[in-house]
């Protein structure tokens, strides 16, 4: 199977054995591995799923503050991104059958590291100069909330 779209894309392949939670990821020239934890039947030889899903949530956040920082010209040092997500997979996996389940809320934490530029020190003449100045910003981000199942009468 070819990996590149029509729409113009590149589509991002999983494949799985017959046996165990390792999946094998392709996306474009890159290979890697999804896995359970070896307490939930896995091999524990790469990040689940949900792991993956944050990564790409935590990676998005910090390229696209780089390049807001790089386009308004701000001394941006480093900018960290923390993201959790509350539910954990093993009760979801037993409930998936019956219930709702998946990530419905992460969290997100973010640390700025920047320059304390001239311009910032003389408008805090009272700031620390040896200090590395750090701004910690916490954000959480809540999917929107599926209506209640109605019971069949």
């Amino acid at each position: 199977m070819t990996t590149n779209g029509e729409d113009g894309g590149s589509w991002v392949v999983s494949r799985i054995g017959r046996k165990g939670f390792r999946t094998e990821v392709s996306a474009r020239s890159h290979q890697f591995a999804a896995d359970e934890p070896v307490a939930l039947g896995g091999t524990d030889v790469g990040p689940t799923p949900y792991e993956y899903l944050l990564t790409a949530l935590r990676s998005c956040t910090a390229t696209t503050l780089r390049m807001y920082a790089d386009r308004k010209a701000w001394p941006l040092e480093r900018a960290e991104v923390f993201v959790r997500q509350a539910r954990s997979h093993e009760p979801d996996c037993e409930k998936c059958e019956t219930d709702r389940v998946g990530v419905e809320r992460v969290e997100r934490r973010i640390e700025f590291r920047a320059l304390a530029t001239a311009s910032r020190i003389a408008a805090r003449p009272n700031l620390d100069r040896s200090a590395d100045p750090v701004l910690f910003a916490e954000l959480s981000v809540a999917a929107p909330r599926q209506p209640a199942k109605r019971e069949s009468r």
